[in-house]
């Protein structure tokens, strides 16, 4: 299942009484996909909108009085259980960062092909918060794209053994393989991990897709209460 990321519209006055009301909507907008009512892009995109939703107002529902949403990201992650079949499409991870005036909140959801998001139990959601006198710091962080070396070792692998039958096709693989090598150790993939006090968070705070407004605004808003919390800590 597709989910289309971009920046979203904030939904007005969504409240704890509205998460059921968006549940339902997800389940009816999957029910008409498959019955071939809705087109697949149109449901896509309809789907990461209300699944945004549904988060926002699980977020809103744990808000403390006049405490208010300044900036928020979404991702999506390739998901692959051990226990799942190669040949079935696979589980994506969801992750949204929620910026308040006064903490960071995190969700995370396993969204798996034909279930509906229902940000709770059932599709293993966790919500984490940290406020912001517990971050340390904004570290940068980069990891060479194994899986993409490693497809791209298999292609050229592959275009060598059989280059005599291949012939021009053998080639252009073996090309196509060697620049997928290139580009996994050039072009490591890049996220901000959010360093906390005290002991280790065994899931760091990661915040991917650094190109999105939306992670830029993220970051803007954290790296502003990181100074004022030095600056405090400077003071005392």
């Amino acid at each position: 299942m597709g989910f289309p990321l971009g920046p979203f519209p904030p939904v007005a006055c969504l409240t704890m009484n509205d998460i059921e009301a968006l549940r339902s909507e997800i389940r009816d907008l999957l029910r008409r996909h498959e019955q071939g009512d809705i087109p697949t892009r149109s449901f896509e995109h309809k789907l990461a909108v209300r699944t945004v939703d549904l988060y926002r107002a699980v977020i809103r529902g744990r808000l403390q009085k006049d405490e208010s949403i300044l900036a928020e990201h979404h991702v999506v992650h390739s998901h692959l259980r051990l226990s799942q079949s190669i040949l079935k499409e696979a589980d994506q991870q969801a992750v949204s960062l929620f910026g308040t005036d006064r903490r960071l909140f995190r969700i995370r959801s396993i969204l798996s092909p034909g279930r509906p998001a229902t940000c709770d139990s059932r599709d293993d959601t966790v919500v984490d918060e940290i406020p912001y006198t517990s971050v340390t710091a904004i570290r940068i962080r980069r990891e060479i794209r194994v899986g993409e070396i490693a497809a791209g070792v298999t292609i050229g692998v592959f275009a060598w053994i059989f280059r005599p039958w291949l012939q021009v096709t053998g080639i252009f693989l073996l090309g196509l393989g060697v620049l997928g090598i290139l580009h996994g150790l050039v072009l490591p993939t890049r996220w901000m991990e959010v360093g906390m006090a005290g002991r280790p968070h065994p899931e760091p705070i990661r915040i991917h897709g650094l190109r999105k407004k939306s992670a830029r605004n993220l970051l803007r808003l954290l790296r502003k209460h990181l100074a004022v919390t030095g600056a405090r800590a400077a003071r005392s």
